[in-house]
Order: structure tokens, then sequence, then C-alpha cells
């Protein structure tokens, strides 16, 4: 008998979803978290078969917590579920470990294809997600991430690395705020990382600065 815990801080969002899956499964245990917090507990308290995460949870990222189930219970599949179009974090989820990624605006009928593949221990990935990890494995996998980076966002990657904040890269280049901050988000999407912490840490373990 399948488990599934839903994660989702929005009542009546997860209260649709989980009727879906009701009829669809009738004899599945279905369980239901609205944070983070109750979602661990439960991956920890509950024999699960599956969860199906909101990727933007109050409080935290869903990618977030996406790691931290993986890390507790590797083997536990964990689909997404996302108001967020697949371009934006489809591929980051997948690489963090999720089953597959179904976009909120996708029919109820696709999502419930999403949780028979994954109970049955495969991923599921729509067409135009499926090409782009395609593309992407052509790429020289020697090559370091930030060799990816334009001129402007490795700029940008070295100053974060050395310490300098967003305000201060912006008057020494000459940019507004909002513009560096957007590559900032450019610069964190390539390189496949969620912090200014991570992006330090990359380029002292590279020796990208002096």
């Amino acid at each position: 008998m399948a488990h599934i815990l839903l994660v989702d801080d929005h009542p009546l969002i997860r209260r649709g979803i989980a009727q879906s899956l009701r009829e669809e499964f009738p004899d599945a245990v279905l369980l239901e978290a609205e944070d983070g917090v109750e979602g661990m507990k439960a991956v920890w308290d509950q024999p699960l078969s599956l969860v199906v995460l909101d990727l933007s949870l109050r409080g935290r990222s869903g990618l977030e917590l996406l790691k931290e189930i993986k890390a507790a219970k590797p083997h536990l599949p964990v689909l997404i579920l996302s108001m967020h179009a697949e371009e934006q974090f489809a591929t980051r989820a997948l690489r963090a470990g999720a089953a597959g990624y179904v976009s909120k605006d996708s029919p109820p009928s696709l999502l419930l294809q999403a949780v028979r593949r994954a109970l049955s221990g495969g991923k599921f990935v729509s067409p135009e997600t499926a090409e782009r990890l395609a593309n992407e494995l052509t790429i020289d996998a020697s090559r370091p991430l930030h060799d990816q980076l334009s001129d402007r966002e490795h700029d940008i990657l070295l100053r974060i690395g050395s310490g300098q904040g967003i305000t201060k890269i912006a008057d020494a280049l000459h940019l507004s705020v909002k513009t560096v901050s957007t590559y900032r988000t450019r610069v964190l999407h390539k390189m496949g990382m969620e912090s200014n912490a991570e992006l330090a840490q990359y380029v002292i373990r590279n020796n990208l600065i002096d």
C-alpha cells in the first residue's frame, strides 16, 4: 500500500491535489503537511512511498527541503509540484534528486501520470525538460562551471567571492543594485548554486582570486 505525503502551504490547492490523488489511488494512505517542519516529521515518522513537494513554501525553499529529504531518505522519491515554469527550476530540482517536476498549471492528468511514474521507481520529465537535460550532457564535463559565465557574470562571481556586497559591487561597476542582483541570479542559476556563501566557497576552492 502506497503512503503519499503532500507538502503544500496553500490549503485550497492542497485540498484539490489531495482529492485528485484520493480518486486515482483509493487504496493509498495520503498524508498532508503545510510546511517543511511538518513535512520532515512525516518523512522521519512514516513509511512513505512518495513525497509530492511544493517548491515555494513559506519560510524556506522547496529545493532546500528536497535536499534535506534526500539526505535523510536517499531512496524516497520526491516529486516537485510548482507554480514556476519548468525552464526556471526543473533541471535544478532534478539535479538535486527529484523524481520529477510538474507545473501547477498542468492538467491533473499530467500530475497523476507523474505520480504513477515516481511510485514505480521512474522519473517524470516533460519532453522540453528532457531535451534541455540532453543538451546539457553534451557540454564538456571537464570544463569548470565558471567557464559558462559571460565576462560580466564572471566579474560579479569574483567580487562576490572576495566578500563584496551587492551595493558595493554596484558602486564599483557603476551599475544599479537591481542590475547587479540580476547578474547574481544568473550566476547562481548557471552554476547550480543557491547562495553567496556557495559562490564564495567555489571561488576559494578553485583559486580564482589571490
